[in-house]
């Protein structure tokens, strides 16, 4: 009986590693993704708002890819902060710079902006001009945007 039990035990712990590795493959992947098209969106929405043009369904797609993939990046990202130990484990050690970002500060600066991204996108549809939904989503997108670019863990990318 010990032996099934051992083999049990190493078995849990291999496949918690393995989901914790496609995990995090996965968010660092998908973040590029998300980047992008977060970087589209704010462009597009700064010439929409700069040469004063109307509105047009292809602006609010682009608008709702760049909410929609940041909504999967957070969804990616706190299942992998409850299983990582770089994450909620973590959490409590500030003295370490790397432990902080990685359990406190990234996923926290991180959610603050995509509140943001989607208050741009809650204020989009109440307003009634082209040019107060391209400001909105210049201003909210664009913060958010800043924030999650002064969060992520640059030397965990490369």
């Amino acid at each position: 009986m010990p032996f099934f039990y051992a083999f049990f035990v190493i078995f849990v712990k291999i496949k918690k590693l393995f989901m914790y590795t496609i995990l995090q493959k996965a968010h660092s992947g998908w973040a590029y993704i998300a980047l992008l098209v977060l970087v589209i969106a704010v462009i597009n929405a700064v010439i929409g708002m700069s040469s004063k043009k109307e509105f047009t369904a292809k602006d609010r797609k682009i608008a709702l890819f760049g909410l929609i993939g940041t909504h999967i990046q957070l969804l990616i990202g706190l299942i992998l902060y409850f299983v990582s130990p770089l994450g909620l484990a973590s959490f409590g050690q500030m003295s370490d710079k790397a432990l902080r970002l990685t359990s406190l500060e990234h996923p926290l600066i991180n959610l603050i902006a995509i509140t943001l991204i989607t208050i741009g996108w809650s204020k989009h549809k109440r307003a009634t001009t082209s040019e107060a939904k391209f400001k909105g989503f210049t201003i909210f997108y664009g913060l958010g945007l800043l924030l999650i670019l002064s969060k992520i863990p640059w030397s965990l990318w490369f």
